[in-house]
């Protein structure tokens, strides 16, 4: 596929998070293979020698840099390192986040540190990487772009998970507030909000299960975090430049699949299986 007419050539765009293997990762290479400059930031050097390293040994434009960007002092070396990066700063895609699999629990047993953190992952680092990059985009008087990971947990409930699904939600908040004080600096702020998709780190917690990926999701499987990236390109790009302050679901009809539609997307209650042939033909 060629990612030649985004139009982001010459562009310098942030990804926050970009070294977990994920979505960060496939948004990295296909940035670079669209003839961006890639500052590639995660916490973990190791994660960034597996990742993110060989992507700029095989000759594309990404910088692998080492910081948290949940501290002022991380975002302070981000900035540094887009600002000697070649190019012009255009855009920031904020993919660090998520929760590990010990958060999943009853809210009745969710405690203020297990909020906090999971708020300071999820919705903190999102906002003050935006601040950051936002002010630097406005002292250079350029437009640009933002785009940040929420999820399905943020657009719909998230029984056994309040705290992850409440933070992404406030993500969706913030990009909306955003997006109307940006505007007219010409920086469009928007989201993607993933359904079930195979990363590690969802691994960690979901298995392999083809019949039930069938059950549970319109499009009967799970996403690859290439067809998150490419929503993301799409937002980062000029090709969407008359949008701002939305949320994009991305999650292969999952949001629309009721509980009682079965395999086949039809009613469960629709008894009769002639009748129930006829309609999907």
């Amino acid at each position: 596929m060629s990612l030649d007419g985004l139009g982001l050539g010459g562009r310098v765009v942030i990804v926050s998070g970009a070294g977990g293997g994920g979505i960060g990762t496939a948004v990295t290479r296909m940035l670079g293979q669209a003839g961006a400059t890639v500052v590639a930031v995660s916490r973990s050097k190791d994660n960034l020698a597996e990742h993110i390293e060989p992507l700029a040994a095989e000759g594309l434009p990404v910088l692998p840099v080492a910081a948290d960007a949940a501290t002022d002092e991380g975002i302070a070396t981000v900035l540094d390192a887009a600002r000697r990066a070649p190019g012009d700063l255009h855009g920031l895609v904020n993919v660090a986040g998520g929760a590990a699999p010990a958060t999943w629990m009853p809210a009745t047993r969710v405690t203020r540190a297990d909020w906090r953190d999971l708020f300071t992952q999820n919705l903190e680092t999102m906002f003050f990487m935006s601040q950051a990059v936002a002010a630097e985009l406005k002292a250079r008087g350029r437009p640009g772009s933002i785009v940040s990971l929420s999820s399905i947990s943020g657009m719909n409930t998230a029984p056994f998970h309040i705290a992850y699904g409440t933070a992404k939600s406030a993500l969706v908040a913030a990009t909306r507030t955003l997006a109307v004080e940006l505007a007219l600096d010409g920086i469009r702020v928007n989201a993607v909000a993933p359904g079930v998709t195979a990363t590690p780190a969802s691994r960690t917690y979901v298995g392999d299960d083809p019949d039930r990926d069938r059950r549970a999701i319109a499009m009967g499987r799970r996403g690859t975090p290439e067809e998150q990236a490419g929503p993301i390109l799409f937002l980062l790009s000029d090709l969407s430049s008359y949008i701002t302050g939305q949320t994009l679901l991305v999650d292969g009809g999952l949001n629309l699949k009721w509980t009682h539609l079965g395999d086949d997307n039809t009613s469960l209650f629709l008894a009769d299986p002639s009748f129930r042939a006829a309609i999907t033909r």
